[in-house]
């Protein structure tokens, strides 16, 4: 029991270290790239010796490979947050997923997404398939649920609505792409995505204060809509009854 006992101190000193690392490795990386940072500046930076960076991590790629790990847990972690804070509030929980994503993605700068392209292509493989796994997880989930509520077009099969948000995310991940159409990767991942929003999802009723009409309430919309009847030309009256 005491030999336990004095183990544990020394695996959470082993775990700080790690993550502080990580940490490190991370802020270099997705601002600068990978391939301009070295072992020796982090070893460097964080105040250890080389030996000690090199006892966590064997190799420039292994080190990648845990930053990239650490960043999908936070934006799981973060996603699923989300998920559960509006369980039943769509546009809510469609922007606060979207505005997630753009702030992840920001996080990404070029000269990271060119040194995994050409210098890591096979950990850039990997990458893609764990960002379209949680797309289709979280955003997936959240279209199908909306089109059984009526917020999403039913017209449209959610699978495409995935698709063309996959699309959207691969487009704003590849530098020559942004170049291509003269957009820096923000605006770029917020237009498209206003576009994409306009284009699925149903408009919201208006409302008016204090009526409803006789056709919402037939329709079971929320008390308070007014839609104007077919009447003759020229009379603009509503067919409507007082809610209460």
């Amino acid at each position: 029991m005491k030999r336990a006992n004095k183990s544990r101190p020394r695996h959470r000193k082993t775990d700080s270290g790690r993550q502080q690392i990580v940490e490190a490795a991370r802020a270099h990386f997705f601002s600068h790239g990978f391939r301009s940072v070295t072992m020796d500046d982090l070893a460097e930076e964080l105040g250890i010796s080389k030996k000690t960076l090199y006892a966590y991590f064997p190799g420039k790629i292994e080190l990648l490979e845990a930053v990239l790990a650490d960043k999908f847990a936070g934006v799981e972690a973060k996603l699923s947050e989300i998920t559960r804070a509006h369980p039943h509030d769509f546009s809510a929980a469609l922007h606060e997923l979207l505005t997630n994503t753009q702030r992840e993605l920001d996080e990404i700068k070029p000269p990271f997404v060119r040194d995994m392209r050409q210098k890591a292509p096979e950990v850039f493989k990997i990458v893609e398939r764990r960002r379209a796994a949680l797309i289709e997880r979280f955003f997936g989930k959240l279209f199908v649920e909306g089109q059984r509520t009526g917020m999403v077009r039913r017209d449209v099969p959610a699978k495409l609505i995935i698709e063309i948000l996959l699309t959207i995310v691969q487009a704003i991940m590849n530098p020559a792409k942004m170049e291509e159409l003269g957009m820096m990767p923000k605006e770029g991942f917020a237009g498209l995505t206003q576009r994409l929003q306009r284009s699925v999802t149903r408009p919201v009723p208006r409302l008016c204060r204090r009526r409803v009409c006789l056709r919402c309430l037939a329709a079971g919309r929320p008390v308070g809509n007014i839609v104007r009847s077919a009447r003759p030309a020229g009379d603009r009256r509503a067919t409507i009854i007082r809610s209460g």
